[in-house]
């Protein structure tokens, strides 16, 4: 008879899209100059507020103005012009912050 395994009691709902967020953002430097170079934006920005929302249902507000910053930074509708090794420096760092958050929002299971 196999054993059953407990079930967990926390879940992490800002893991799913911080991972997508974060694979896009570690693409973005290859698409920088491009056709393609606002999808990394939309993407980048969405995924902000919906991983900020999240961090603000488990009651981890301290991330809700790390991801306004993300979303007003890599915002695709009136977008900043950055550009150089700095904005390239940018991307990495933003995906290891979501990779950050996706591991450390967590609620508890009802």
């Amino acid at each position: 008879m196999a054993n059953k395994r407990a079930p967990s009691t926390y879940q992490r709902n800002a893991l799913a899209p911080s991972l997508l967020a974060a694979a896009v953002l570690f693409l973005a430097p290859v698409l920088q100059g491009g056709d393609w170079y606002l999808v990394p934006l939309f993407v980048a920005s969405i995924l902000a507020v919906i991983v900020g929302w999240f961090g603000i249902q488990a009651r981890q507000w301290w991330w809700a103005p790390v991801f306004a910053v993300i979303a007003v930074l890599w915002n695709p509708v009136f977008p900043f012009p950055f550009a150089g090794s700095g904005w390239m420096a940018a991307q990495p760092v933003a995906a290891i912050v979501f990779l950050v958050a996706g591991a450390m929002i967590k609620v508890r299971r009802a």
